[in-house]
């Protein structure tokens, strides 16, 4: 396991990772979820072997400290990311992100465009205030002191065993703040981010989830967009076959 210091005041993030060739590959987990849990299964296949690979955990989640003065905003997960990046000399790589770390990710590329050479967003989150069935707007809709006291108990009863199983991993008053700085959205806002961006990018939507929100202007933008069939909001895991394929850059 590897860390570094991300807020000058002594709290780590920390990520595990397997050797390899550079680029590494860096997988991001989305909100209330673990990056070695999420993707660990798709850097093991066979074509992927051979690439660095990086399993980061984000403030507040999984292994990686959980500072209560952190205020957990897509920029502040941003930075503590660029942090470890730096810590690890992993310049260029490719980010293959969730949802939330996504959203993150793309905070990171048009922050540190230096440690980004591609992206692979998976349903990542990219305009404000998504809509009331995304599973930050139940988090946020509590008052903070109102999560920790409870809430966050009621939400794991809600969300379904599979993502309890990591959610219950993060610090509640992390991932309340979280769920408010992902709701609340980047300036500027992260789909502006995702059609700017110089370098190759890949957006992947479960066929599940429905439509994509203006998925003609990112192709447009030049964004490649993938619907990736029987999937929903966890490609990895509703179809690794198709997810590892785009990861590896095979279609």
């Amino acid at each position: 396991m590897q860390q570094a210091e991300f807020d000058g005041k002594g709290a780590h993030i920390r990520w595990t990772e397997t050797p390899g060739a550079d680029p590494a590959r860096v997988y991001l987990h989305g909100l209330g979820a673990t990056s070695f849990v999420y993707h660990a299964h798709i850097a093991a296949r066979p074509e992927l072997a051979g690439r660095r690979s990086l399993f980061v955990d984000l403030p507040g989640h999984g292994i990686s400290d959980r500072p209560r003065h952190f205020g957990y905003t897509l920029e502040e997960h941003a930075d503590a990311l660029a942090a470890a990046l730096d810590a690890a000399d992993a310049t260029g790589a490719e980010l293959i992100a969730h949802s939330m770390g996504g959203s993150v990710a793309l905070v990171l590329a048009h922050r540190r465009p230096d440690l980004v050479s591609r992206l692979v967003l998976t349903e990542a989150n990219l305009d404000r205030d998504p809509p009331s069935t995304a599973g930050s707007s139940g988090i946020a809709s509590y008052e903070e002191d109102e999560f920790v006291d409870g809430g966050h108990a009621r939400v794991l009863e809600k969300v379904g065993p599979v993502w309890a199983a990591t959610m219950r991993l993060a610090d509640p008053r992390a991932l309340h703040r979280s769920a408010v700085g992902l709701r609340r959205g980047s300036d500027p806002v992260m789909r502006t981010i995702l059609e700017e961006l110089p370098m190759e990018r890949v957006y992947l939507q479960g066929e599940l989830s429905g439509d994509l929100a203006d998925a003609a202007g990112l192709r447009a933008a030049g964004v490649r967009v993938v619907t990736v069939p029987g999937a929903g909001h966890n490609v990895m895991f509703d179809n690794p076959d198709v997810f590892a394929a785009v990861v590896a850059g095979r279609l």
